[in-house]
């Protein structure tokens, strides 16, 4: 199955159109990190990473994780090893926290954007996750909590995601 933006508010699943927002500055072919953009392109969906203690696991053919305290997402351009990786946080490192004081990252699937062979700088944390409000988000693709749980019925391990 792959998921389509079919525009900037609107992701198509089968028969299914879920309103969401996408990055505050539009939809790019060249993300640079902290451009504030959403990656144009194909991507392969990773798995699905979601907070316990306030959701209990969704129902999903997709690999799914708990969300612990001291997990995070390496954003650093320094750290050309962790770069655009799940991590256990340290203090030195430049990273975006999983485990947050708002709902936004109670479920979290990760778009395999600059992925396998990263490039240090292209873009990290490029994510679909939750929204109370559809603001505009740092690149990833927001929907609210009752589309997010149909979406991941309908996914599977093949699915993508076609951002154009």
């Amino acid at each position: 199955m792959i998921i389509v933006l079919k525009n900037k508010h609107i992701l198509k699943l089968d028969d299914f159109e879920l309103k969401c927002s996408i990055g505050k500055k539009g939809i790019t072919k060249n993300k640079i990190e902290g451009d504030k953009k959403t990656p144009k392109g194909i991507f392969e969906l990773g798995p699905l990473f979601y907070r316990k203690d306030r959701i209990k696991k969704p129902f999903t053919k997709i690999k799914s994780f708990i969300i612990k305290k001291n997990m995070g997402w390496c954003d650093d351009i320094k750290d050309k090893k962790n770069y655009n990786k799940l991590i256990n946080i340290k203090k030195k490192m430049h990273h975006e926290k999983l485990y947050r004081k708002d709902m936004k990252y109670d479920l979290i699937l990760l778009i395999k954007y600059n992925f396998n062979k990263n490039i240090v700088g292209r873009g990290s944390c490029i994510f679909l996750h939750l929204t109370n409000n559809y603001q505009p988000t740092a690149g990833c693709i927001a929907l609210k909590k009752k589309d997010f749980l149909i979406m991941l019925k309908l996914l599977n391990k093949k699915s993508k995601i076609k951002i154009s």
